[in-house]
């Protein structure tokens, strides 16, 4: 073969329209046996610029000129002839194949094609599956639409649709019915009208169901990246139960969009394991958080207070879990393993907020099964190493979750009932959303040491007219997380804890996080199903909210750090166990006299406060739900002369080490700050350390002995 037809190849490769075909064979012969004395690699070049490095080229096999149709860029042909080039001849076309360019290519122009093409091979009576989220395969499903009239009795499958969902409309019903694992917008009201099928499933467990044959798959359409040059393609945003559908599905369908990230981890599917490829290069679905509003922010402001350095964190979708994100700047090393995740993270990343350096599992790795977000979320993750998508069933496997210590899980509610089961999925009789991931994660969290589950939500629906705090659920809601699962309830007001508490203890901790308006409400109702003593004092505080603003963290000698809150009606149970671990010596001189016992009409004296003309100041150690009361500072104000009677009381353990003297001095500054002239005290005589707490306040202090008492008056 000599120079001339050498060159007729090349310019027949790169110049004419129809029919870019090449002998591959002949081509690589000729540049090795041309006697030209040019240099090959020239030639090689010269491919390259006649050549798009995109332009598709079908490569002939060998001296039979057999077509192996398959369709490489340009730029891979030029390499593989390289190769060649060195090589000796072929026994065969196979062994050709093999030397040239991987055999993953060998059908791919077999099977690309249209998506009109594509969504014929479709038959009635199948179940299609749909990929999830913002990778939902637009491009099929709009066609899938178009044709749909000629199919009947389809079933289409999904977790959650954001994109189109035609498939929904009433003038379809006859040709497809929707079945969700999770609802979204796009498929609410079709469900809402009976148009529309909706399975309550655990998310861990659809992959199972997928593969348990109890659930066939006929026909999986997703989205995939391009393959890369060994024929995987990537699941790119969404791998969670695409993975397995793709797996067990009769025919799988891939829309291959050039857009679409190239996600790591377990995320790949190969191009022999696709039954058809449809080309797009169509932007990816896009999803915007809203901004958190003030409501949105002051719960996430209360859910960050549970978030130490070193937690790793779950955080779904929505303004609540964007909020917390927001208070998490002063963290260090926090990890992520998560169901899904938004745009929120890319910021605590940037900031080395988020290092996973902590994580017990894929240490350094942001692990999730999908996101969704802007573009910048999606070239956020585009071939990013520090992040590893993995299908649902390794995901949200509750033991998978509960090796990551301290796995802090985050999910939102509807409605939480005073024994704590929680609703997430229905109002009253109409299904809103879904299962999802809560009780994966809940139960996950709840196993691994350190872990905090966590339900966070509004205390009120959006205008404020109905409590989600209720004595019982609606009629028709579903429990998603029992009340044997619940540990954290957070709202706006507040945090309750519940994990090993009584009914009582519950019912009393969800009144005092529920919106102030309707606690005497909820308590009347308590106390008519008798989960809480008939003479539990009505809640003093009816339309302010707790003042959060009054928390502060002190440390005293030895560097022990300490909590000053208000006190709560929460903390009856606090109050008693410090009660008991006093002295003898404590209980005489804080009660002047013995005192064997003390009950709950009396507890609530201590813990039941206004915030304003009667306050408590507690001194706690350790975290919500576990906390331990060493100490309490009250005042009850006598209007007649603005003066307020001041008690104080220190946990023995605890005497000593200043904490008396700080806490003290903070009950007065919070009674200044409303307008209190000053306190007055009862001291008795043979109790200097406490006459020396109220000398160390800073305040001038009048004192004259009656009957052995101290009467103390300290004037602000």
């Amino acid at each position: 073969m000599d120079f001339s037809q050498t060159k007729w190849f090349i310019d027949r490769a790169t110049t004419n329209p129809f029919d870019r075909s090449i002998d591959f064979w002949q081509l690589t012969q000729s540049l090795r046996t041309s006697e030209d004395e040019i240099d090959q690699a020239d030639w090689i070049e010269a491919f390259l610029s006649r050549a798009d490095a995109s332009m598709p080229v079908r490569v002939a096999g060998g001296p039979n000129d057999d077509l192996l149709s398959i369709i490489p860029p340009a730029d891979t042909v030029c390499e593989a002839i390289r190769l060649n080039l060195g090589s000796r001849r072929p026994s065969s076309r196979q062994d050709a194949s093999a030397l040239t360019v991987s055999s993953w290519t060998e059908r791919f122009h077999e099977k690309t094609t249209s998506a009109e093409k594509a969504v014929k091979r479709m038959k009635s009576g199948a179940r299609i599956f749909i990929g999830t989220g913002c990778a939902e395969p637009q491009l099929l499903v709009k066609r899938l639409a178009e044709t749909g009239q000629r199919l009947a009795d389809t079933e289409i499958i999904h977790i959650l649709s954001l994109g189109v969902a035609p498939y929904a409309e009433p003038k379809f019903k006859e040709h497809f019915r929707a079945n969700s694992f999770f609802i979204g917008t796009s498929l609410r009201g079709a469900v809402g009208q009976g148009r529309a099928d909706y399975t309550p499933i655990f998310l861990s467990d659809i992959p199972r169901l997928l593969r348990s044959g109890r659930f066939p798959v006929d026909v999986a359409l997703i989205q995939v990246s391009p393959p890369d040059e060994h024929g995987y393609c990537s699941l790119g945003i969404s791998v969670d139960i695409v993975k397995t559908a793709a797996e067990v599905a009769d025919m799988v369908i891939a829309e291959v969009n050039s857009q679409m990230p190239r996600t790591l981890g377990d995320s790949f599917i190969h191009a022999n394991d696709i039954d058809l490829m449809v080309e797009s290069n169509t932007p990816i679905l896009e999803y915007v958080n809203p901004t958190p509003d003030e409501l949105s922010r002051a719960i996430g402001r209360q859910v960050a207070r549970l978030i130490g350095d070193g937690d790793t964190i779950e955080a779904g979708i929505g303004e609540i879990p964007d909020a917390v994100l927001k208070f998490l700047t002063d963290k260090k090393d926090l990890g992520i393993h998560t169901e899904m995740f938004t745009d929120g993270i890319i910021d605590l990343v940037e900031s080395g907020v988020i290092t996973n350096r902590k994580k017990t599992i894929h240490r350094g790795k942001i692990v999730a099964s999908f996101c969704m977000g802007t573009r910048r979320l999606y070239k956020f993750v585009d071939n990013n190493p520090l992040i590893e998508f993995h299908p649902t069933e390794y995901v949200n496997d509750p033991y998978v979750i509960a090796r990551n210590d301290n796995m802090v899980a985050i999910n939102s509610a509807i409605q939480v009932d005073l024994t704590g089961q929680v609703c997430a999925d229905s109002i009253g009789h109409r299904f809103y959303s879904g299962i999802g991931g809560q009780v994966d994660f809940i139960r996950g969290a709840a196993r691994s040491r350190g872990g905090k589950p966590i339900i966070a939500l509004p205390s009120t629906t959006g205008d404020g007219s109905v409590s989600r705090i209720v004595p019982h659920l609606d009629e028709g809601a579903g429990v998603v997380t029992t009340r044997g699962d619940v540990h954290y309830i957070v709202t706006e007001h507040g945090i309750a804890y519940l994990h090993g508490k009584t009914i009582r203890d519950r019912a009393l901790a969800l009144i005092n996080v529920a919106d102030p308006k309707f606690r005497p409400w909820l308590l009347g109702v308590a106390k008519q199903l008798n989960y809480v003593p008939p003479d539990q004092a009505e809640p003093r505080l009816r339309f302010a909210g707790y003042p959060e603003e009054l928390e502060r963290t002190v440390t005293l000698k030895n560097n022990l750090r300490v909590l000053f809150r208000p006190v709560k009606p929460t903390d009856e149970t606090a109050m008693k166990d410090l009660f008991y671990s006093f002295s003898e010596d404590t209980i005489y001189h804080r009660f002047f006299g013995v005192l064997k016992s003390m009950p709950h009409s009396r507890l609530q004296h201590f813990v039941n406060v206004d915030y304003d003309d009667r306050m408590g100041i507690a001194a706690v150690v350790g975290e919500p739900g576990s906390e331990q009361m060493v100490a309490l500072a009250t005042y009850d104000l006598e209007k007649s002369t603005n003066m307020a009677e001041v008690a104080i009381v220190v946990h023995d353990d605890w005497q000593n080490l200043g904490l008396g003297t700080e806490l003290l001095r903070y009950l007065a500054r919070v009674a200044r700050q409303h307008g209190i002239g000053g306190f007055t005290a009862e001291v008795l005589a043979d109790n200097p350390r406490a006459m020396k707490i109220l000398h160390k306040t800073g305040y001038p202090i009048e004192s004259k002995m009656i009957d052995g008492t101290y009467q103390v008056i300290v004037r602000f």
